[in-house]
């Protein structure tokens, strides 16, 4: 049963993009998560469910960490999409060589969502995008998630140099 609550990534790599997604990571296997992650080149991790581990290791390892929770089952709130669409952007612009990791509890809802969220602003049709993901990460995305991205108008943010402005 504990093999089952650990960060098991699923690597997303499209055009000069690269993310590792999954789930809340256990206790136990935290450890296996940290390496999991610099083995990865992660940079930057994007948590959007409740913290149940303490950043202050990841920060150590130069991970930093960002919070941006949203209800489970949900489609992020414009301000998380605002700050993602800016994370995707400067992270790829400034080292095309990083990864950016993102968990959510389960790792089938909040977190797909934003990547798929990337691909698309990357010019990805939001059908190939789901496609694409869920070859990876089977189950992911409810209804109301697909709702939401099928009709996500995107803001061409990550494509072109200059072309959206974030506070």
């Amino acid at each position: 049963m504990a093999a089952s609550n650990h960060f098991i990534p699923v690597e997303i790599t499209y055009k000069n993009m690269r993310f590792l997604m999954g789930q809340n990571p256990s206790h136990a296997f935290f450890d296996r998560f940290i390496e999991e992650l610099k083995k990865n080149g992660v940079t930057t991790l994007v948590r959007v469910c409740e913290a149940t581990y303490n950043s202050a290791m990841l920060e150590r390892e130069g991970i930093q960490v960002l919070d941006w929770l949203f209800d489970d089952g949900a489609a992020p709130p414009s301000q998380i999409v605002e700050q993602w669409l800016h994370l995707v952007k400067m992270n790829f612009h400034e080292n095309p060589e990083s990864c950016i990791a993102v968990h959510c509890g389960t790792g089938l809802g909040r977190a797909p969502v934003l990547v798929a969220i990337a691909l698309m602003e990357k010019g990805m049709k939001c059908e190939k995008a789901v496609q694409f993901i869920r070859q990876k990460r089977r189950g992911a995305f409810n209804s109301k998630q697909l709702l939401y991205l099928e009709n996500y108008q995107p803001k061409k943010c990550v494509r072109f140099r200059n072309s959206c402005f974030f506070p």
